[in-house]
């Protein structure tokens, strides 16, 4: 808001959505921005306000569909996995037997939430300062979560910039950790067209700017893509600075139609990418040390190949014992086997960086 309100009275542009449109990136304005613009999506209920109203709200759900198997809980503006908590609804008695208010109170009391400093009390509250949405887990073959970055420009032009794998963890799967570019040409098509609706109807509301959307995709009974967008991230996000970097790095463009990126030489790329490489051990690193682990090891990213290992978010190495690491290859299993050997290479140069060397002899 004061960002907004300074460049007003400057007279300077702000490429990014007014804040009166946040509401559009959170999880009940996100649902009715789905629905809006057509795109498939779970069932669900948003513009919830208490936990009385998620007891509710699960016992429609479940009256419109029996066979829902668990059941998502998300405050309005929880990020990267955080404020979300799952809850089982297998085996509960039917919304019409009077043990089911019972049964399912059990259930929800006996949540798992996906940021372990929750407890019931806390999410409670949450629910009532900022609300939230319940929506129904969806479950199948081959889940997968990709995502879709894209960008509104002044004119309103909605172009795609990039499709992504995120990869999550955390108690229930959804803690944003990295990503892999591109998404699996599988179904990264099927987002894109999916993302391309979601992105018109934030137009015509006067979003403007860099956001992504999340979905989860599932294998159908006819062995075909079958994708549910779950989310408006509509700022930048995890996948943005990754993606920056090897534009940066190659000076190449993504291709949405075909859902590859190449470089200008015409050779494709892609990489895995994480903010989370940590461990107490790496607080013995400074910044120099990664470098000259990376470069020993031939990690390093090699412009005239242009594939390799570049490092980032390396001030917090020496305090946090975290760092960031985007792994470039001209094919995913390039991609994959440089990041897998960076994770190696680092956590045993700090395993022995950390043990104290033997006493000589006398």
């Amino acid at each position: 808001m004061q960002e907004r309100d300074r460049a007003l009275r400057l007279g300077i542009p702000l490429y990014g959505s007014d804040p009166s449109l946040f509401y559009l990136g959170g999880k009940s304005g996100g649902r009715q921005v789905f629905e809006k613009a057509g795109a498939s999506y779970p069932i669900g209920l948003e513009d919830l306000r208490s936990m009385d109203e998620v007891r509710a709200a699960i016992t429609e759900m479940r009256s419109r569909k029996p066979s829902m198997r668990k059941a998502m809980v998300k405050l309005n503006d929880g990020i990267s996995g955080e404020g979300n908590a799952l809850i089982d609804l297998e085996g509960l008695p039917s919304p019409t037997d009077m043990a089911h208010a019972t049964a399912l109170e059990e259930r929800i009391q006996s949540m798992v939430y996906e940021a372990s400093s929750v407890n019931f009390e806390i999410f409670s509250r949450g629910m009532e300062a900022m609300g939230g949405i319940v929506e129904e887990r969806i479950e199948g073959r081959d889940f997968l979560s990709p995502s879709v970055q894209m960008r509104i420009s002044p004119l309103g032009e909605v172009e795609i910039l990039s499709t992504h794998d995120q990869l999550l963890g955390g108690p229930s799967g959804g803690s944003f950790l990295g990503s892999k570019f591109p998404a699996d040409p599988g179904y990264g098509p099927l987002i894109a067209s999916e993302a391309a609706k979601i992105g018109e109807r934030l137009a015509e509301l006067g979003a403007l700017g860099r956001f992504a959307v999340d979905f989860v995709v599932v294998r159908g009974d006819n062995d075909q893509w079958e994708s549910y967008a779950i989310e408006i991230n509509l700022r930048l996000g995890g996948t943005t600075h990754p993606f920056q970097i090897l534009q940066f790095l190659t000076e190449g463009r993504f291709y949405p139609e075909d859902g590859v990126f190449r470089a200008p030489s015409g050779k494709e790329k892609f990489y895995v990418a994480s903010d989370h490489l940590e461990s107490t051990f790496y607080r013995a690193f400074s910044p120099n040390d990664l470098f000259d682990i990376c470069i020993r090891h031939g990690l390093h990213f090699e412009q005239a190949k242009q594939t390799g290992v570049l490092l980032h978010m390396l001030p917090t190495v020496g305090e946090n014992g975290r760092f960031g690491v985007v792994a470039v290859g001209d094919t995913p299993q390039e991609a994959e086997e440089f990041y897998e050997r960076i994770q190696a290479v680092v956590h045993e140069e700090a395993k022995r960086a950390c043990t104290p060397p033997p006493l000589p002899k006398p």
